[in-house]
Parts: structure tokens; sequence; C-alpha cells
């Protein structure tokens, strides 16, 4: 288990991060005709500071291009990506950019904290809520924060976005988990 990380007052500055070499995925649940269906979407980008002193104006900007979202049926994944549902062709890129942080007890960045934004799919921005946890690497020492490991989980309505293909065989709800290992950049 890794440890957790962050409470107020760690580092001196605003720190900047970036995707680790393990980069980061976007795992994606859905019910099709009443069966559980996951895929993935690969993180292209992410633009994240990390502000130990006002951990709650810590940031993230987040892309990730739809057109290589998959499942684990091609049919599936075909029509994810249709003009139906995602629209990949005209909207490749979806992206999450947060608008406050929400702290867990004690001040902290797991345990109960949440990220709030804007996600935007299709050409279309909703707010959208995450619970969210950050923790120092498993072994690292207590004051290590080069190398942290995010999770976020949380669910959409596909049509608030207009994809609404498949209504007959898909339900609305996508859950949405993320989990990303980031390191600091200076």
């Amino acid at each position: 288990m890794a440890t957790p990380a962050l409470s107020t007052g760690t580092l001196a500055a605003p720190q900047p991060y970036r995707l680790s070499g393990k980069g980061a995925t976007i795992t994606y649940t859905f019910q099709l005709n009443g069966a559980p269906v996951k895929g993935t979407v690969p993180i292209d980008r992410a633009d994240l500071t990390i502000d130990p002193d006002n951990l709650g104006a810590s940031t993230a900007n987040v892309t990730a291009n739809v057109r290589r979202a998959r499942t684990g049926l091609i049919f599936a994944t075909e029509a994810l990506k249709s003009a139906s549902v995602l629209n990949a062709a005209a909207f490749p890129l979806a992206r999450f950019q947060s608008t406050g942080v929400i702290l867990g007890p004690g001040g902290r960045l797991s345990d109960g904290a949440a990220i709030e934004g804007e996600l935007t799919l299709r050409g279309v921005t909703r707010p959208v809520r995450f619970d969210a946890a950050l923790y120092r690497r498993q072994g690292s020492a207590s004051g290590d924060f080069r190398t942290l490991n995010v999770t976020l989980r949380g669910s959409v309505d596909r049509t608030d976005y207009g994809a609404t293909g498949y209504g007959d065989l898909v339900q609305n709800r996508v859950d949405i988990d993320i989990a990303a290992e980031i390191s600091a950049t200076a």
C-alpha cells in the first residue's frame, strides 16, 4: 500500500508535475445490454501543479485523445467512437480542467478528498466531481514528493454530453477511474 502524501506545509512552493514514464490511463465502465464493459483511453497530456502550502489551489489540466479509446470488443469500440456517441472524428480530444480541490480530513489530498472541474466531451463542457487521492510512492521517505500516485473516481451521464447513441443497449451512466504516476519536473 502506498503512503498518504502531502499534508499542508510540507514543501515551500507550488510544484509542476508531469506524467511519469508509466503514463496514465482512464478506465471507464458502462453497461452494455446489462453486462459491464470496461474500456480505456490513454492520457496524452497532463499539466499539473501541486501547491503544498495551499493544497486547495493545486491544479490539473488533462487531455486524452478519444480516437485511441478501446474496449475489449471491436464492435463496441467502433460504436463508442461513432458520430452518435463520442464522435471522435469531429471531437478527437476530451479535456478536464480543474476548478477546485476539496481536501480530506486533516487537510490532506488522501482519505476523502475530491477534485471538481469541467469535463469537455464532444465539444460540450459540464461540471464534474471526482473522488481523489494522492500518495507518495510506497517506501519513500516522508518528505520525498518527487514521484506521486494519483487516483480519481467518479461517474458521468453520457447524455449530458450528447453521447446518446445506442440508448437501447447502453445505459447512460459511465463510471470513470483514473490512475496515474506523476513526477516533479523541478
